[in-house]
């Protein structure tokens, strides 16, 4: 049986390399991925928690993050969409339509 630190140590390395990927990279695609990732780091935590403590809740929890993941990125892909038709760039920086 895997330990439960090794889960948790797998959750944190994806979550970092997803707030790296957000961060360092100025394309919004790569934003969205590196955004999904941070939250399948969560599911990882979620999903050993629950089977450590022999709950179901965790797992349930997980359904409903992976749900609005997938929502998230139904929206978020219309709306990258939208800009790229206007502007024809993917570059956050090149975009001076989304500043405020």
């Amino acid at each position: 049986m895997v330990p439960l630190q090794w889960y948790i140590w797998l959750a944190t390395a994806v979550f970092a390399i997803g707030v790296l990927g957000f961060l360092t990279r100025r394309n919004i695609i790569i934003m969205f991925m590196s955004i999904e990732l941070m939250l399948n780091a969560v599911n990882i935590s979620l999903v050993s928690f629950s089977h450590y403590l022999q709950d179901m809740r965790g797992q349930i929890l997980s359904l409903f993050v992976i749900t609005v993941a997938a929502a998230e990125a139904a929206i978020g892909l219309a709306i990258i969409i939208a800009l790229f038709r206007n502007k024809a760039t993917a570059h956050v920086d090149e975009m001076a339509e989304t500043k405020g």
